[in-house]
């Protein structure tokens, strides 16, 4: 007992206060985060639309994520991170009732593309945040933490969701409205401005050249071309993996608790993680999980009842296990200070590429080359990522010690409301351009 005890106190303990918030907010958007788990069974049982149609709506929500995390981004340095988040959370529940009531395929669609760009602008200012506010030396606690919140909120969202959707459809849309609300209000109440500039920048403008230090940082790009071809296997458990269990006579409710497994094991398991895989090579773990992951959706292939599909998830989430806390430390050391809701965007730029691309891609190699075809196809893309990071992990590590150890100007935290004299705080890292 006293054991766990201690376990507890070390996992949890010194935290800052901003941080909680941030987490309790994390956890209840995502218990009511019902559609997009049941978007593509909504499409194509509900509205009757065809596998093809289902996954360009669901692309076209990928496409206004892609906007919205490139805005969203660019807002949380120049703006604010508060002020982003307020104005995402806010408009994307407005934009989740409005799907919910639209019927006509070109609305849906619409509606989609507008709820991708507001839900997905909120991601890189609270990422941003969350690095702002959690001392380096916390992050890979703080990080599993906040993916524990999101996965506990998934595994009741997805079972929840299950039984709600055969009650009405329209009550997903309603419950995950109202959770979105309740997040901004946390925010909104609780969470000050955390974003920091330079002396140099005090008036919030964008650092001179910040779009061209991204685009020339090769090695933070290619980190986030992993992530895409990561991303493209992950996304086919909302959009192929519904379908492929109704093609095997299971109900949307089986889906449901099959995809809660997930999310259940990532609870039990996730806090675990930071003290397994403290210390070790983050290549090597970035590797484990690529492979795992591919070999989690390649046995998908071969499922045609619920509990093999339910092993499948369990395969694959323990490679996202390890992947998530690896790559937001990696992306933190990798993001100079002034750029980092830029830097939060292009990484979700990642998954919002993905989001577009990955049911339509899904939809048209399972319509033309089979179901086996998409799913060993997802096992070839986890191999290639593993080489990926196995090539390209030790430029990684040179470059985010690189930026822990090089000094900038001193900063200042922005608050919402007036402006703060200058005041000097730890050194923070700047971006190279060369490499």
């Amino acid at each position: 007992m006293r054991a766990m005890r201690d376990w507890f106190r070390d996992t949890t303990g010194g935290l800052p206060k901003t941080f909680w918030y941030l987490w309790t907010g994390t956890l209840i958007n995502r218990l009511g985060s019902f559609v997009l788990v049941f978007l593509a069974i909504y499409l194509t049982q509900e509205r009757g639309f065809s596998a093809t149609q289902a996954g360009l709506v669901i692309g076209l929500w990928g496409v206004g994520g892609a906007v919205g995390t490139t805005v969203g981004g660019t807002l949380a340095d120049r703006w604010g991170r508060r002020p982003t988040l307020l104005t995402a959370h806010l408009g994307g529940a407005v934009m989740m009732l409005a799907l919910g009531f639209t019927r006509e395929l070109w609305a849906v669609a619409v509606g989609a593309l507008l709820l991708g760009l507001f839900a997905e602008a909120a991601r890189p200012a609270f990422g941003a945040m969350m690095i702002d506010v959690v001392p380096e030396r916390d992050r890979l606690r703080a990080f599993s933490l906040n993916y524990w919140a999101i996965n506990l909120g998934f595994a009741c969202a997805a079972v929840l969701a299950g039984f709600a959707a055969q009650a009405s459809y329209l009550l997903l849309f309603v419950v995950n409205a109202s959770t979105t609300v309740i997040t901004a209000l946390i925010i909104f109440g609780k969470v000050r401005e955390t974003r920091t500039v330079t002396v140099a920048t005090r008036s919030g403008a964008a650092p001179a050249g910040a779009l061209r230090a991204i685009l020339s940082d090769r090695v933070y790009l290619g980190f986030v071309a992993l992530n895409l071809l990561g991303a493209l296997i992950f996304l086919q458990h909302i959009s192929m993996l519904p379908i492929a269990m109704a093609d095997s006579g299971l109900s949307p409710a089986t889906y449901g608790a099959v995809i809660a497994l997930n999310g259940v094991l990532i609870v039990v398991g996730q806090l675990f993680v930071p003290r397994l895989i403290r210390g070790r090579s983050r290549s090597h773990v970035l590797a484990l999980s690529s492979v795992v992951v591919g070999v989690g959706f390649g046995l998908t292939a071969f499922a045609d009842v619920a509990w093999f599909y339910g092993l499948t998830v369990l395969i694959w989430t323990i490679g996202e296990m390890l992947q998530s806390p690896s790559n937001a430390t990696l992306i933190a050391e990798l993001s100079p200070t002034e750029l980092r809701g830029r830097y939060q965007g292009v990484f979700s730029l990642s998954w919002q590429l993905a989001g577009a691309i990955a049911p339509v891609l899904g939809g048209l190699v399972r319509e033309q080359a089979g179901n086996v075809a998409l799913w060993l196809g997802c096992a070839a893309i986890g191999a290639v990522m593993a080489v990926g990071h196995l090539l390209s992990g030790p430029a990684r590590e040179r470059r985010a010690l690189t930026l822990r150890t090089a000094g900038s100007a001193p900063v200042v935290t922005v608050q919402s409301t007036a402006p703060q004299p200058a005041a000097p705080q730890a050194a923070e890292p700047v971006a190279t351009t060369g490499k």
